[in-house]
């Protein structure tokens, strides 16, 4: 039977774009992706995901990567489209065109959603031909199945580019994109406002509006 692992990475940040990856494999490719190590992309370094991620796309039967930038997330949420019905619609998306004269292909995605038949049922109202899918939504997917661990893979690797591209235009001082990194933090408060326009940042994250709160409040005050 094959196999299709879908996985996301930089769902969180409040930088950059998240980025989804569908890996479809058979059971022969998953036992050789598992003795060369593949895993949870989040448990290997980039050195290694990138020499994985070679592999992984030379390969497998096929694979599809999502990319979905700020400007896209901002308007979904603006739309009153949360980010887990675009995560969902957007793993449809990869399975729809991965699901063409394949035959029977079990697919198992890492769910973003605490209520997992929820999030399944409405993934599934988004897929065009169900008729010789096995749909499985899992926690913890990307650590329990080397499908989707190769997707995480492939999506961390892409999301990594994504990154370095803005880097190359933005400088280093952006950092990793995320809340949690010191330098992400910095370049936000110094640069909310001179970049805003940009599609750079996630500007319906609570990050963004709290800082660009606070920069309002601090102006006001000037006068």
């Amino acid at each position: 039977m094959l196999i299709l692992g879908i996985d996301d990475a930089g769902r969180g940040p409040v930088i950059g774009p998240m980025i989804l990856a569908g890996c479809l494999i058979d059971e022969e490719t998953e036992a050789e992706f598992k003795k060369l190590g593949v895993k949870d992309s989040k448990q290997l370094t980039q050195k290694r995901r990138e020499h994985l991620a070679g592999i992984i796309r030379e390969k497998a039967d096929t694979f599809e990567v999502a990319i979905v930038y700020p400007s896209e997330i901002d308007g979904t949420n603006h739309m009153g489209i949360n980010l887990n019905h675009v995560e969902a619609i957007k793993s449809a998306e990869i399975i729809n065109k991965i699901n063409k004269g394949f035959g029977k292909i079990k697919v198992i995605v890492d769910c973003p959603s605490p209520n997992i038949t929820k999030w399944q049922d409405f993934l599934k109202t988004k897929i065009h031909n169900l008729s010789n899918l096995e749909v499985s939504c899992e926690h913890k997917a990307d650590r329990n199945h080397i499908a989707v661990s190769a997707a995480s893979i492939l999506a961390k690797c892409m999301r990594e580019k994504e990154m370095d591209k803005l880097k190359e235009k933005y400088g280093s001082e952006i950092g990793s994109g995320y809340c949690s990194d010191p330098l992400t933090c910095k370049f936000l408060k110094d640069y909310a406002r001179k970049y805003e326009k940009d599609g750079l940042f996630r500007q319906t994250w609570s990050t963004w509006k709290n800082l660009c709160d606070v920069k309002s409040q601090k102006k006001l005050g000037e006068f």
